[in-house]
């Protein structure tokens, strides 16, 4: 899979842009600030729906405009396909399919299949569970985008299940949404246990490779015991939960059980990586995570494009050697960087120079 060309009006700090791509890499050089980060965004966002730097559309969309638009030509087993998203602020986001409307963006999931990299990587290692939950998330959308719409329809119902529960609502008004919560959960809960049991030895191999001495490993750690990757196991676990925890639940306000409030657990050695790595680990460990999940893919037959934003300054040489052996395995990389010189040199055939609102092949003279 490879992006071919894209195309950006009013997207942040491009009013417009095009730009053509071959197979391999390419680079973005810039300075902080200059935009070339919101070029890798754009692609994130055409993969995902979602940006991995802001919540909302509004700050995507250029200022006094009402839309932005991304326009991108993908080519992938000898087809290509032209993926048209229109970003709007306050409506619903529209998206084309070789020119041709489609009822929900979501339709185009999967046209784009990516796996980035980026400096917030930190935070799986570092943060809350919430940037862990959205790490397993995206990859089961990357895997299966059918997915996207149990993930959707889980968030809407819990939210409304809280509002509920906060407002003291009659518990024929929650009997709904307790099923929907249980359905919806059981799947999501299924399906994030078999992506880590399956994400787990590539994990634990690319750290080794990373030469760190103590292992590394992960698991799922459910806010409900005795969860697995089926699907009816986990209905009937979740629905004896329940029971048990009704009044609680109605007592505090919120939906105590259910994948919203689980984690993914990374371990290294005898202790879990979130208090007890170094700095060092933290990275081995976050890199780990990223070149696994693009192993996975890679096994299962797809061939994701990488994007590796702002990385390299940021690691030591080991780890930049573990990422550049990673780009020589995928057919596209896009790659943005600071400092030309924080680049390995064959990573630099084909290079862009960023400035702001601009993107040329021609490095400006001061």
């Amino acid at each position: 899979m490879r992006v071919t060309r894209l195309s950006l009006t009013n997207f942040r700090s491009y009013p417009q842009l095009d730009l053509e791509f071959s197979e391999g890499s390419t680079t973005f050089i810039g300075n902080n600030g200059s935009g070339k980060t919101n070029i890798a965004e754009s692609l994130i966002y055409l993969a995902y729906l979602s940006s991995h730097r802001v919540s909302q559309n509004q700050p995507l969309i250029a200022l006094n405009k009402e839309q932005a638009i991304i326009r991108a030509e993908i080519e992938s087993q000898g087809h290509t396909l032209q993926v048209d998203l229109e970003i709007n602020a306050t409506k619903a986001n529209r998206a084309r399919l070789n020119g041709n409307s489609v009822k929900s963006q979501r339709e185009i999931l999967g046209a784009l299949q990516i796996i980035y990299f980026s400096p917030e990587d930190l935070d799986l290692v570092r943060g809350e569970p919430t940037h862990r939950r959205d790490f397993l998330d995206k990859l089961l959308i990357t895997q299966s985008p059918r997915l996207a719409g149990v993930i959707s329809d889980y968030e809407r119902v819990v939210k409304q299940r809280n509002t509920l529960l906060k407002t003291r609502a009659p518990e024929n008004a929650l009997i709904p949404w307790t099923e929907q919560l249980i359905q919806y959960g059981a799947q999501l809960t299924a399906e994030r246990i078999k992506l880590v049991d399956d994400l787990n030895p590539y994990v634990a191999a690319n750290y080794k490779n990373l030469n760190e001495v103590k292992p590394a490993s992960i698991s799922y750690k459910s806010s409900t015991e005795n969860l697995t990757a089926d699907i009816q196991n986990n209905t009937d676990v979740l629905i004896a939960r329940q029971q048990e925890i009704s009044r609680q639940e109605i007592e505090r306000g919120v939906s105590l059980i259910g994948p919203h409030r689980d984690d993914l657990h990374l371990q290294l050695g005898d202790f879990p990586a979130k208090g007890y790595a170094s700095h060092g680990e933290s990275w081995s460990m976050a890199i780990s995570l990223r070149i696994g999940s693009y192993n996975l893919l890679k096994a299962e037959g797809a061939e994701p494009v990488l994007i590796l934003d702002d990385i390299f300054a940021e690691l030591d040489t080991a780890r930049r050697q573990q990422l550049t052996s990673v780009t020589q395995m995928a057919e596209q990389t896009f790659i943005t960087a600071a400092v030309e010189s924080d680049l390995p040199a064959e990573l630099l055939s084909k290079k862009f120079y960023v400035t702001p609102g601009a993107v040329s092949s021609e490095k400006s003279q001061p």
